[in-house]
């Protein structure tokens, strides 16, 4: 990823991040304004969350793995089910969130998708 910029949320700034082709925006930057404890994976592991991120990918995702889909949405919300997000990847060849690293390494979602919408709600 290239060419970040940041925005002003709050008095909390997030990166926004350009690949070329997309704009992502930090999930990780966001995380830092939440008080306590709480992880992108715990996210992942909601129910809501993992039909969510299939149905966006399913509509804008020629490429996307709906057997692997179902596996990962059978064990959603079970206290025993956990994935990271580059698993996630990873098995559904997702493109709407990603995980990078080194310097501006974080986790990121596409912003056109309103992910990073739907993510604040969900840690607010």
């Amino acid at each position: 990823m290239s060419k970040n910029k940041k925005i002003a949320v709050k008095g909390t700034e997030i990166t926004i991040v350009n690949d070329g082709k997309n704009d992502f925006i930090s999930l990780t930057d966001m995380l830092k304004a939440k008080d306590g404890e709480f992880f992108i994976s715990d996210w992942l592991r909601n129910r809501n969350t993992v039909e969510f991120l299939g149905v966006w990918e399913s509509v804008y995702n020629p490429d996307f793995n709906y057997g692997e889909f179902a596996i990962i949405k059978s064990q959603a919300g079970l206290n025993s089910y956990k994935i990271s997000v580059k698993e996630w990847v990873n098995k559904t060849n997702a493109i709407g969130i990603k995980a990078t690293t080194g310097r501006y390494g974080g986790t990121y979602a596409i912003k056109v998708l309103h992910k990073a919408i739907d993510f604040c709600t969900s840690i607010n």
